[in-house]
């Protein structure tokens, strides 16, 4: 140990030692951070010995890695900084250096300026505060140079240790929310600054927080003063720092090169995998795999026996398959009885997850008015959201295609002119709108409805006085209905039927809303309190809709875009992809329940089944009402993690190449894992594989 302790206080005061102070800091502060997240995880963790070894062996690995990416703007100005900048022989390339950065940044437009204004001028200000340093430093002597150099080298372990802390604390607000290290959500959250810091203000204590991380940053740089100042006083040969240096750079390339997020699923337990993650490491592995290459990371069939296997799935009584092609799923859809021309309002409720009405067991009795309406409607019991976003939700409403490895079509380049719902309605005469309580900037909407045969409307078609409440995410949710009736007014003058899909925004952190509503303050910023005023707002806009003439020629669906909550201590917990479907139509639709299985991309096609219509279809999904017994089955999934539900079984597909199959349990969420059987692991197979490749192929387009 005196050996250990000799070894640590000599390596601290050589030229480099800070370095070796600075992954210290990262160690300990990624170590402090998994046990919270442990201890905050509490039950849901399986505390085993090998799980314990796993959380905290795996996890050093990975805050290694991650050490040896933060290690390297200080390794380069240990190694490329002297004296020699400050001399007028080398001064001039160091300005031009620093203010080309600058005007780089402060001009670059590589990201929409409203996206990451934040990020964007936060380095803009670090380079323009670098470059007056540089020019203060290069006007004085070495012995104010040296003095200031201390306090530069203050300044960036404190902006440091700083940002270590401050994501110490966002990777709790997190886990809160998601239960997950960081992934697609927070690569997003760093793209929609506006929305994400408003939505943080709003939710938390921002200003007692930030003044917390900054006295512990600042007490953590001051007992660390002394070893940092003494390694300037080491003088080390421009040789040797090179070669100490190149040294240091290459742990980060080995890391670049080798490391993979998929060491950390050692357990049968979700818990213990995200905890011997690190949240900066998966973070940028999110940012890196936007969209995830089905034949690259995922078993594949032959192409023609997958297409095989999933036309022979889409083959019912009423479809026919317009082309010999073994590649195309379009196929005419096709009914007996007339079609009717009926209105369709689709409410796609943000977060709500199934177990929040009475019909499901809950007894807290936050949505009265849809328990009642339940009553009324054709209620679906057995409904399985795509994923776990809003984006996955929209996709599977519109697009009806299985959730495809990577980020959401939503959000990906290239997605307009897509075979969707509305391109459907359109074909029909249909006026079709899409309207959002929030700015439909957010999340790629604008773009992608906009592109697929949707008009936008969203909160900036409300006047001032009509707004009665609004967060960051948006108005409350009874003024966009108020906005909702005022264009379905429009629609029904101009003597054309409409289909309208309407997205909330209101059950969503930080669960605010209007005074006087409910019998829940808004206060509480709880997420009843937010279901319940969501519920509250949805009877007060069917009761209003009621006395409207268009009300008994039009259809109202209400459903989830994704539950509230997806953890569970198995990758894909069923419980949390459970969602409510309602289809209510007073003297059209008869009040009973559909127990069958039902996947969310089967919505849309069930829509158009209920109205008769005949139709050109490339939708993988399928009308429930036509589709023969033993063919349900539902796609649930992460941005990486692929389930497919079927006669009581669950298959996982996962990167690289691998495939499990559980017995879900679908009160508790939990699984068991059982043999994979070849027939349900090649309909998984086909089913997303098909899909990758006509999105691939450009094939999925109207």
């Amino acid at each position: 140990m005196q050996r250990l302790r000799s070894f640590i206080q000599k390596g601290l005061g050589h030229r480099f030692g800070i370095i070796l102070l600075l992954v210290f800091i990262i160690l300990g502060i990624s170590c402090a951070t998994r046990i919270g997240l442990l201890l905050y995880t509490g039950k849901g963790f399986d505390l085993t010995i090998t799980n314990l070894l796993g959380v905290f062996g795996i996890g050093l690995v990975y805050d290694l890695a991650v050490s040896s990416y933060i290690i390297i703007p200080f390794v380069l100005h240990l190694w490329l900084t002297s004296e020699t900048i400050y001399l007028p022989k080398w001064r001039k390339w160091m300005l031009l250096l620093y203010a080309g950065l600058l005007l780089f940044f402060a001009f670059s437009q590589l990201v929409p300026a409203e996206y990451n204004a934040a990020l964007h001028w936060g380095i803009v200000a670090v380079i323009g505060i670098r470059l007056g340093i540089f020019i203060l430093m290069a006007q004085k002597g070495p012995v104010f140079r040296t003095h200031w150099r201390k306090y530069v080298l203050y300044a960036d372990f404190f902006l440091i240790t700083f940002l270590l802390l401050f994501n110490a604390i966002s990777e709790y607000f997190f886990w809160n929310e998601f239960s997950t290290r960081y992934n697609f959500i927070a690569v997003d959250y760093l793209i929609y600054t506006t929305e994400v810091l408003g939505n943080i203000q709003e939710s938390y204590p921002v200003v007692w927080i930030i003044a917390g991380v900054l006295v512990s940053a600042f007490a953590v740089v001051w007992y660390l003063r002394r070893p940092i100042a003494r390694s300037l006083k080491q003088e080390v040969p421009f040789a040797r720092r090179t070669v100490i240096s190149l040294a240091l750079l290459v742990f980060p390339v080995i890391t670049f090169l080798f490391a993979t997020n998929k060491w950390k699923k050692f357990s049968n337990n979700a818990y213990a995998n995200e905890l011997a993650a690190n949240g900066l490491f998966e973070f940028g592995t999110a940012f890196n795999n936007n969209e995830l290459d089905f034949y690259k990371f995922y078993k594949v069939l032959p192409d023609a026996e997958a297409f095989s296997i999933v036309r022979k799935e889409l083959a019912t009584p009423n479809t026919r398959f317009i082309n010999d092609d073994p590649y195309s799923i379009e196929r005419m859809v096709s009914y007996a009885e007339p079609e009717k021309p009926m209105n369709v309002v689709l409410i796609s409720v943000e977060s709500f997850s199934a177990d929040f009405m009475n019909a499901f067991g809950n007894d807290q009795h936050i949505t009265p008015f849809l328990d009642s309406l339940a009553t009324k409607s054709l209620l679906f019991t057995n409904l399985y959201a795509s994923g776990t976003r809003t984006v996955r939700g929209l996709e599977a409403l519109s697009l009806s295609i299985p959730p495809t490895p990577g980020q959401s079509i939503v959000k990906r380049p290239d997605n307009e002119n897509m075979f969707s719902l509305g391109a459907v309605f359109k074909s029909k005469g249909y006026i079709t709108q899409y309207l959002y309580g929030g700015y439909g900037y957010f999340d790629n909407m604008n773009a992608f409805f906009s592109g697929n045969h949707y008009e936008v409307i969203d909160r900036k078609a409300l006047r001032p006085e009509q707004i009665h409440y609004a967060n960051i995410w948006g108005v409350a949710d009874e003024d966009l209905f108020t906005l909702t009736l005022q264009n379905l007014d429009a629609n029904y003058k101009t003597g054309k039927p409409f289909f309208a899909h309407v997205m909330t925004v209101s059950n969503h952190r930080p669960f605010t809303y209007p005074e006087g509503r409910i019998d829940i303050p808004p206060s509480r910023q709880a997420r009843e309190g937010a279901v319940k005023y969501t519920d509250y707002a949805i009877g007060k806009f069917i009761q209003e809709a009621s006395a409207k003439p268009w009300f008994k020629n039009t259809v109202f669906v209400i459903v989830a875009d994704h539950c509230a909550g997806s953890a569970g201590s198995v990758e894909l917990p069923v419980t949390g992809y459970h969602i409510p479907l309602l289809m209510y139509s007073p003297g059209t639709i008869q009040p009973q329940k559909c127990d069958r299985l039902m996947a969310q991309i089967d919505i849309a096609p069930s829509i158009l089944g209920l109205l008769k219509f005949n139709y050109r279809s490339k939708f993988f999904g399928q009308d429930i009402f036509t589709l023969p017994a033993g063919h349900e089955r539902a796609f649930i999934s992460t941005y990486q993690g692929l389930g497919y539900l079927r006669n009581g079984a669950l298959v996982i597909q996962s990167p690289v190449q691998q495939i499990e199959q559980y017995k879900p349990d679908f009160t508790t969420g939990k699984a068991q894992k059982e043999p994979l059987k070849d027939s349900l692991v090649k309909q998984a197979i086909a089913y997303y594989q098909s899909a990758s490749w006509l999105l691939k192929n450009n094939k999925y387009r109207n």
